[in-house]
C-alpha cells in the first residue's frame, strides 16, 4: 500500500503549493526546464536542497548520492555513470552556470569510509563508493587529535575533491576556463541550519551572511560542534 505520509503531503501539496504556482508548472511543462544552478547533494534526508535554499519549481537541477561524491572523468570505465550522465546533462544540455557541491556535518558515509565499517551487502556499494575519497583522507594526513573533528575536517576534503575531480571532466573544465561556468562548494550544518560556502581564493568556508548577531553565531557554532560525550 502507498505511504500514507506521502498522500497527505500530496495533498497538501495540491491544495496549497500547486494551486499558488500552477502557471509556473505550465509554463515549465510547456517551455521545459531552464534552471542556471546545478546542486550535488547528499542522499541524506536531513538535507534537501530545495528546501535549504527555498528553491521554486525549475530553479534547482539536483543530484544526490551517498556523501555528495563527483567521481572522476572515466569514459572508458566498464560501469554505470549515474553522477557523470546528470552531468553531462546539466552542462551539455541545460547550459547550467553554475555547479554547486554541498557537504554537511554528521555524514553517514564519510563516517562508514572513517570507520571502515563492514559491508551491509555482499556488493558492498557504499564501501567502493566511499572508495572514491581516499585522496581525500590522504590529504589530511594521519589521524591525530578529536576524532570527531576528523571527520568534520574530511567532510571538508571530501568537497574539495569533488571540486577537483569536476574539473577532470573536458566539458566543465572548457566552460570554467570560458568564465561560462562557475563551481562552488558550501556546507550545512545539521544542528544549526548554518550555512558555509567556499571561498574561492582562500578555500576557506566562511558563513554566507554576517547578518546574525554575535551571540547568535556562537550559538550556531555551539550546535555544530561536535560532540564529545
Amino acid at each position: 500500500m502507498f505511504p500514507e505520509r506521502l498522500m497527505q503531503g500530496y495533498r497538501s501539496f495540491l491544495e496549497r503549493r500547486f494551486a499558488s504556482e500552477r502557471s509556473r508548472y505550465e509554463m515549465l511543462a510547456e517551455s521545459g526546464q531552464r534552471p542556471e544552478i546545478m546542486l550535488i547533494g547528499c542522499i541524506d534526508s536531513r538535507v534537501s536542497p530545495e528546501v535549504i535554499f527555498d528553491a521554486a519549481p525549475g530553479e534547482l537541477l539536483v543530484v544526490r548520492n551517498v556523501a555528495n561524491l563527483v567521481p572522476p572523468y572515466e569514459p572508458d570505465r566498464a560501469t554505470q555513470h549515474g553522477t557523470s550522465a546528470a552531468l553531462e546533462f546539466g552542462v551539455q544540455a541545460l547550459r547550467v552556470k553554475h555547479i554547486v557541491v554541498l557537504g554537511h556535518a554528521y555524514c553517514g558515509g564519510i563516517r562508514a569510509f572513517a570507520d571502515e565499517q563492514e559491508p551491509l551487502s555482499p556488493g558492498d556499494f557504499i564501501g567502493r563508493w566511499m572508495s572514491q575519497i581516499a585522496p581525500a583522507a590522504a590529504s589530511l594526513g594521519p589521524r591525530a587529535g578529536d576524532y570527531e573533528e576528523y571527520l568534520r575536517r574530511l567532510e571538508f576534503a571530501s568537497v574539495e575533491l569533488s571540486l577537483k575531480n569536476l574539473m577532470t571532466f573536458p566539458c566543465v573544465r572548457i566552460l570554467v576556463e570560458r568564465g561560462k561556468l562557475n563551481l562552488h562548494g558550501a556546507y550545512f550544518g545539521v544542528a544549526s541550519g548554518r550555512l558555509l560556502v567556499r571561498d574561492p581564493v582562500s578555500g576557506k568556508f566562511e558563513p554566507v551572511s554576517e547578518a546574525a548577531s554575535p551571540l547568535a553565531m556562537i550559538r550556531c557554532e555551539a550546535a555544530d560542534a561536535p560532540s564529545h560525550g
